[in-house]
């Protein structure tokens, strides 16, 4: 069966005035020669199931962002991978029924991995044996699992309230990582040694200490927030002389992943002429600011 009329795409979350996502998707259409839609919806938590029960048949995939990646999960029919592994989904893809009175397919996805190991190897971090994360949201379980897949061994959660960080562990362990947990009332005695730090808390978030000042002059820091920028932990990185790298990669790279599964529904398979999708992409990121 065929999608009756543009095929729509959508961003849902809360907040989502501050996506990049439609620029970013618009961008690769562009390129690809796609007559498609794609748009941002604020859609807050508790109102996700009506919004898709609605949605026309024109309608063929969202990208989910906080606070709908966990919340989606009962109205997936089949998870992949990666989205069964952390539990958390950003993509859904919608296939049309095959047949007259059938019932369409959500597919879930998740793209939030693959966006932030691609985003950190294209910036040299490659194999870190030991990664200290903060947060314990969807966002946090996938940087464990990209952490995983990078290579390393131990990770240090540094959460606001450690009972919350209990799925992480477990987590660990299954991915094969030494996994401890901390709160973030104790950041000045974190661990004076790691090789990466990854934050996953939200933009905007404040801290009521900050990391020994050797680790910030000599770690490189991911945060995975974008808007505002930078953040207030991005701000004392710079201060000390640190290597800061802004959310904006993870969003490129995973949004270019979303793209392949939207094209071709499988993560794997390259677009056609994803070069030179890839370079409109990133074009976006450094015309527009980013702003608060």
């Amino acid at each position: 069966m065929t999608t009756v009329g543009t095929p729509r795409f959508a961003v849902l979350g809360s907040p989502i005035l501050h996506s990049r996502s439609p620029a970013l998707h618009r961008a690769a259409y562009q390129v690809l020669g796609l007559k498609w839609r794609y748009e941002a919806h604020e859609v807050r938590s508790g109102e996700l199931a009506s919004f898709i029960d609605v949605l026309g048949p024109e309608w063929r995939g969202l990208s989910l962002t906080m606070p709908l990646k966990h919340e989606v999960l009962p109205l997936i029919d089949d998870l992949d991978r990666m989205a069964e592994l952390t539990g958390a989904v950003n993509t859904v893809l919608i296939t049309p029924p095959s047949h007259e009175g059938g019932a369409r397919t959500l597919s879930g996805y998740n793209t939030d991995v693959a966006g932030l190991v691609r985003a950190l190897t294209e910036n040299g971090v490659e194999r870190p044996p030991h990664v200290t994360l903060l947060g314990a949201g969807a966002t946090a379980t996938s940087a464990l699992v990209a952490a995983a897949v990078l290579g390393a061994e131990g990770v240090d959660v540094i959460v606001r309230d450690p009972a919350k960080a209990m799925p992480l562990r477990e987590l660990g362990r299954t991915l094969g990582l030494t996994v401890t947990v901390s709160a973030l009332a104790d950041l000045a005695d974190a661990r004076p040694t790691s090789d990466l730090v990854i934050s996953t808390l939200p933009g905007g978030s404040t801290l009521s200490g900050e990391f020994p000042p050797a680790l910030r002059r000599s770690v490189p820091l991911f945060d995975v927030a974008y808007s505002p920028w930078p953040s207030a932990l991005a701000t004392s990185w710079q201060a000390s002389g640190g290597t800061v790298l802004s959310g904006l990669g993870m969003l490129l790279h995973q949004a270019l992943i979303q793209d392949r599964i939207f094209v071709a529904g499988d993560p794997l398979i390259p677009l056609e002429g994803e070069t030179e999708v890839l370079a409109a992409m990133r074009g976006v990121l450094s015309r527009d600011p980013v702003e608060g």
